[in-house]
């Protein structure tokens, strides 16, 4: 039986509030694994499989927007949920555009987490209501984020590294919107090791050849100075 247990990550920094929610879920029939900080969920996460992601937002490390953020460029199905103590509006449509699924403001009451984690996780097994994009069109090529190719109109591929396919969806995500340098080191290299501005450059002058009729004068791919980078399709 225990082999169709469904997987939770629980991500949540103070102790007891951890310890009660692991232990109702396990009640629940769950299989919890957690994190008490946002790097070492990340570490996790990319470890396992998960059913669900539940993710604090006020966490040491990195915060619960970055690690839901970061799991988004790799990862479009698994229903995220965030754990949080502000009842901000700002809070909330913030967690809902990296991607979150729902919201739960503390004090909770369990039975109602209990609930909206066995929506979740169902909705999550149905797979419908995808409301993220597997392959973007740019020009006469096609990029696949889930096999890390490039597809040209003419048939012929290119391989993406998994760094360029995560910057390229990170970028996409945020079209026609300026994305500073730290926010692309924390999500798409996690704070790992900081490549110098230049890397990030290089991987710009890269999209540049793969994508732009004429590199030097680029439609798609734009340096900021002084504040990061942009991608711009005024098509989608």
């Amino acid at each position: 039986m225990s082999t169709n247990k469904k997987r939770i990550l629980l991500a949540e920094d103070e102790e007891h509030l951890l310890e009660a929610i692991k232990l109702n879920l396990e009640l629940e029939g769950y299989k919890v694994t957690t994190a008490n900080n946002g790097k070492k969920a990340l570490q996790i996460f990319k470890e396992e499989r998960f059913n669900l992601i539940i993710l604090d937002v006020m966490m040491p490390e990195v915060d619960g927007f970055v690690v839901a953020e970061t799991i988004r460029l790799e990862n479009s199905e698994v229903p995220i949920m965030f754990l949080t103590a502000k009842n901000t509006n700002e809070d909330k449509i913030n967690g809902l555009k990296k991607g979150a699924d729902d919201y739960l403001t503390k004090p909770f009451n369990l039975e109602e987490l209990i609930l909206r984690v066995n929506n979740l996780v169902k909705r999550g097994l149905k797979g419908d209501d995808l409301k993220e994009f597997n392959s973007y069109k740019i020009g006469d090529k096609t990029i696949h984020f889930n096999s890390f190719e490039l597809i040209n109109d003419d048939g012929t591929i290119t391989p993406l590294t998994k760094k360029e396919t995560m910057l390229l969806k990170l970028l996409i995500e945020r079209r026609n919107e300026a994305v500073s340098r730290e926010q692309i080191l924390e999500t798409v290299w996690n704070y790992d090791v900081y490549p110098s501005t230049r890397t990030i450059d290089n991987f710009i002058l890269t999209f540049r050849k793969y994508f732009e009729p004429d590199p030097k004068n680029p439609v798609y791919f734009h340096s900021i100075r002084g504040v990061g980078y942009k991608f711009t399709d005024n098509h989608h």
